[in-house]
This record gives C-alpha cells, sequence and structure tokens, in this order.
C-alpha cells in the first residue's frame, strides 16, 4: 500500500506541471469527448497528453488511450483542408464519387439506423434541403451500417422520416468514414465548390450554425454573379 500511495503521489507530481511552468487546469473541456458526443461542458481533468507542442486534456484514461492511438484526427481541424476523395453507393447500387458533385457546395451528413440522435438530425437537414435545393447545394446522406440487411433497414427509415435528399451507404474497401477520420456520429461535414472542407460538427450539432454556414457559401455565388 505504502508503494501504491507513493507511486500515485508521483504520477500527481508529475502530472500537477507541464513543460516549462504550464499547470494542468482542475477542469477542461475533453479533447476526444469533445469530438465524439460534441460535449461543451467542462470536466474534471484525470489525464493529459503533449502532441506536437500542444497539450489536450481528457476525462478518463480511456480517453488518453484513445487519443494516443490516433492523435491527429482530435487536434482541432484545419479549414479549409482538401476533402478526401472518396467513393460512395447509392441505394440501387451506383456508385458516385466527390468529383460527381464539383461545382456544387456539398454536405455531408454521416449517419446509422442505431443512431438516435442521427433522427433528430435529418428532419431538420429534411427541411433545409427542401428550402435550397433548387440551388447548387446538395446533402449527401452517408450511412455507415455495415450488417447485411442495411439497405432494407434504410429505405424503411428514410421512408418513414420522408428524406428526400439522396442516401447512400459506404463502401467496405475505402470507407468514407475512416478517409473523413469520423469518431462518432452524426457527423458532417461542408465542402465547398473547390471540394475544400471548410466547417465540420460531430454530436450536439448546432443547427443553425449549420445552416449559416451553408447560406455564406451559397451567398458567395450570389455575390460574384450578381443579379
Amino acid at each position: 500500500m505504502r508503494y501504491f500511495a507513493f507511486l500515485s503521489v508521483l504520477v500527481l507530481a508529475h502530472s500537477a506541471t507541464l513543460s516549462g511552468d504550464d499547470h494542468i487546469p482542475e477542469k477542461a473541456l475533453c479533447s476526444v469527448c469533445a469530438l465524439k458526443g460534441g460535449e461543451t461542458e467542462l470536466e474534471k481533468v484525470r489525464a493529459y497528453s503533449e502532441y506536437d507542442g500542444k497539450v489536450s486534456y481528457f476525462c478518463s484514461e480511456n480517453c488518453k488511450k484513445e487519443f494516443d492511438s490516433d492523435p491527429v484526427a482530435y487536434l482541432p481541424p484545419v479549414f479549409p483542408r482538401p476533402a478526401p476523395s472518396f467513393v460512395i453507393e447509392l441505394l440501387e447500387g451506383k456508385a458516385k464519387k466527390l468529383s460527381d458533385f464539383k461545382g456544387q457546395v456539398v454536405l455531408i451528413d454521416f449517419w446509422a439506423t442505431y443512431c438516435k440522435p442521427c433522427f433528430e438530425t435529418m428532419p431538420k437537414l429534411q427541411k433545409f434541403y427542401s428550402a435550397n435545393s433548387d440551388k447548387d447545394f446538395v446533402v449527401l446522406g452517408v450511412s455507415i451500417d455495415h450488417d447485411k440487411k442495411r439497405v432494407k433497414k434504410i429505405k424503411k427509415m428514410v421512408g418513414k422520416m420522408g428524406i428526400s435528399y439522396p442516401i447512400f451507404v459506404d463502401t467496405k474497401q475505402a470507407p468514407a468514414w475512416n478517409l473523413f477520420k469520423v469518431k462518432g456520429i452524426p457527423a458532417m461535414y461542408l465542402i465547398d465548390r473547390e471540394s475544400q472542407i471548410v466547417a465540420q460538427w460531430s454530436g450536439k450539432i448546432d443547427h443553425e450554425n449549420v445552416e449559416k454556414e451553408v447560406l455564406k457559401l451559397l451567398d458567395e455565388r450570389t455575390i460574384v454573379e450578381g443579379p
């Protein structure tokens, strides 16, 4: 017990300070929970990691381990950045590539039939899409379901919700969610007409902000072209 107590004190002493005189805060935003679930509440800091000269804080050792396995995926995103090339399939089996939508504003929504928050997101997307479908704008709903009956379940779900924007299933060989480094769903990526990712959201999504960013891109075309 004495050895354990000493080890604990040693770990705490090491964790209390970082490089230089930087002090670990008592509470902070967990870098993993913030990305995966859209968490915005400060949590008690139980671990931290340093990567590329920056410090990330975590609410648990499990979150730290997940971060350490792929730190780049959890760093604050850089905008704009090139969207990865990907292939997704319509429910009927026809393949589509990102280049098929070049010149359009694209909003990709990664979701799944087992994701309850996704069901709350999709009707809002549908309403916004219906109001702007006559513009150079498209929503791509990409299901990450992978079981054998996924197409049947997806068709039933989107039919029940009255979704009219294109719905796709991800490919098994090079899934788009992996290329985009999706860590939690729902996850949305906004891509401009030059195939650059200019914004992204996940977990608890602020739909007002999503719509604002989309309209900003659509308005840019209006301003350039003029009345």
